[in-house]
């Protein structure tokens, strides 16, 4: 499946906000938003500033998409699944996006970012209820157990993490145990614990048309 590899700091500048792909470098003066916060390109200072509707809930969109790593045909079937469940859809798309395996890892300080904890996920390093999972898009449940195998926890950089962790602090939906180096997901998260700066509603308007 075609994946973007080219430079995440560019991505950030095109969506005009920090979506915090590069781990300790987003806070650091290293940032590309802080040392050059202009969209890329040649004429990036001088891009026209009037943006339609249309313009809006498209960027929320690919904002979104690219937060979370994903493609168009894979978001669009969050989305459908979001549409289909009872209740607000926005919220449900977040929350679905949220209880992504490799979102989980991210949040609960296994991986300094999710394109990290994509590709640790992916080399196999985390079982799930005890079971060894390697699908990035895995939605997590409720009580599930998300734990990193034994050969991996003794890794000089799962101690870089958790120091990391400490800062960042937990979502109040999960709960980390670091000496064991396994996680718990206590509840599914609410929207006011999802603080990503998205305006989902935007994001429906345009999937509604």
């Amino acid at each position: 499946m075609a994946r973007y590899t080219g430079p995440v700091c560019r991505v950030c500048r095109r969506e005009g906000e920090k979506l915090f792909l590069k781990g300790d470098r987003c806070f650091s003066e290293k940032c590309a938003m802080e040392k050059r916060g202009i969209p890329p390109g040649q004429h990036g200072a001088g891009r026209r500033r009037n943006v339609s509707e249309y313009g809006l809930r498209l960027r929320e969109k690919q904002k979104v998409r690219r937060m979370y790593g994903l493609m168009e045909k894979q978001f669009r079937r969050v989305y459908d699944e979001a549409a289909r469940r009872e209740g607000v859809t926005g919220e449900i798309l977040l929350q679905l996006l949220e209880r992504r395996l490799d979102n989980v890892v991210f949040r609960m300080g296994f991986a300094a970012s999710r394109p990290e904890a994509r590709q640790m996920v992916n080399h196999g390093k985390f079982l799930v209820n005890d079971r060894p999972t390697d699908i990035p898009s895995f939605v997590v449940s409720e009580g599930d157990t998300i734990e990193v195998k034994s050969g991996s926890k003794n890794k000089p950089r799962l101690q870089e993490l958790q120091e990391e962790a400490a800062g960042r602090g937990t979502p109040g939906w999960l709960s980390v145990d670091w000496e064991q180096k396994r996680g718990t997901v206590l509840r599914l998260p609410e929207r006011e614990e999802i603080d990503v700066p998205i305006e989902e509603h935007l994001i429906v308007e345009m999937y509604s048309r």
